[in-house]
């Protein structure tokens, strides 16, 4: 009898899988290719033109994230439609808050095993996202690891590089006390605190995916795989408008007290007035599963606000109107004060 072989397909990673499953994709991330992408799919590295003639002083602009155990919770309803989206849009908003327009993006697909159709629908999103953000998508990963992944798990990161001329660069040191806040709504939690979201609802709350959330004709897995929400068509607009806008800050990881602060100059302290929204359902319901307090909701989630700008006290009313006008839910929720750089929510 004739001793099998091994072979990298029986030890868990089957190259031919991952080549079949990219093509699905290729067309998808082809059409996100301008001039400026150089070579196309398949080089060692992805090539982008870097001339910038329109800009007298270009500063290029990163971040790098992740969707965490929002995968968790896809994998739970078997839908992974938004979550390629997720990645992208958070990481367009972080760029933004510099000023910047996103210029290119690259993804990271991680799993034990690769099944085709769930690539397909992740990376297929990615490549959707950054086609609505005027994104090229010029190169990714794809990594079978079978022992550090388990099964039926995905990891999903993604790296967006943006640019934005030196005098325009965000925040603006322009900043003063009675200057406000305005506050744009999220659309759900976007892609932190799930961890602390799933032992809330599913393991203390002991409740399912399927059950309605309270206040909303949806599933609770509906709710919680709502896409992040990308604020730049909205705000990146207003930015060439008002020079009034000095600051945008990214309501992720922390919530609000971790994240304002970062772009608050010395010597004032933000006042954030919490009756001036209303807090989404979904994050009500996590809170009395699982008997969170409001500090530990706060720092963790974004509450229903996904993004802040620090805007001119003259120029604040005029940049909720034109907000709102274009679709977003926008409204002041606070003001700049004499104080330490932190945050007081009231």
């Amino acid at each position: 009898m004739a001793e099998e072989r091994l072979t990298y397909a029986n030890a868990g990673v089957d190259i031919e899988v991952a080549d079949r499953a990219l093509r699905t994709v290729a067309s998808a991330v082809e059409a996100t290719h301008g001039p400026r992408v150089l070579g196309g799919i398949g080089g060692f590295g992805g090539m982008f033109s870097a001339s910038f003639p329109d800009l007298a002083n270009p500063v290029l602009v990163s971040s790098i994230d992740g969707v965490g155990t929002k995968t968790k919770v896809a994998s739970m309803v078997g839908d992974w439609t938004g979550i390629g989206h997720d990645i992208v849009n958070h990481c367009v908003n972080d760029v933004l808050c510099q000023g910047a327009r996103p210029l290119f993006f690259l993804d990271y697909f991680g799993c034990s095993a690769l099944s085709p159709e769930v690539f397909e629908r992740v990376v297929g999103g990615v490549a959707a996202a950054c086609a609505l953000a005027g994104c090229a998508l010029i190169g990714g990963e794809t990594a079978e690891m079978p022992g550090v992944y388990l099964d039926g798990e995905v990891d999903l990161v993604g790296c967006l590089v943006g640019i934005v001329d030196l005098d325009r660069k965000l925040p603006r040191p322009k900043a003063r006390a009675g200057d406000k806040l305005i506050g744009l709504a999220s659309s759900g939690l976007h892609t932190n605190g799930f961890s602390l979201a799933r032992k809330a609802l599913f393991d203390v709350g002991t409740l399912s995916v399927r059950d309605s959330l309270p206040g909303e004709d949806v599933s609770l897995g509906e709710a919680l795989l709502r896409p992040h929400k990308s604020y730049l068509h909205s705000l990146g607009a207003l930015l060439d408008e008002f020079p009034g806008i000095f600051a945008l800050a990214h309501v992720t990881g922390g919530g609000i007290p971790g994240n304002l602060p970062r772009v608050l100059p010395s010597g004032l302290q933000a006042e954030v007035h919490r009756s001036t929204w209303e807090v989404p359902p979904i994050f009500r319901l996590i809170q009395q599963a699982g008997s969170v307090s409001d500090d530990e909701m706060f720092r963790t989630f974004n509450m229903g606000i996904g993004m802040i700008a620090v805007v001119d006290q003259d120029q604040a009313r005029q940049v909720v109107e034109r907000l709102n006008a274009m679709g977003e839910a926008a409204a002041e929720i606070g003001e700049l004060r004499t104080g330490s750089c932190d945050v007081m929510i009231v």
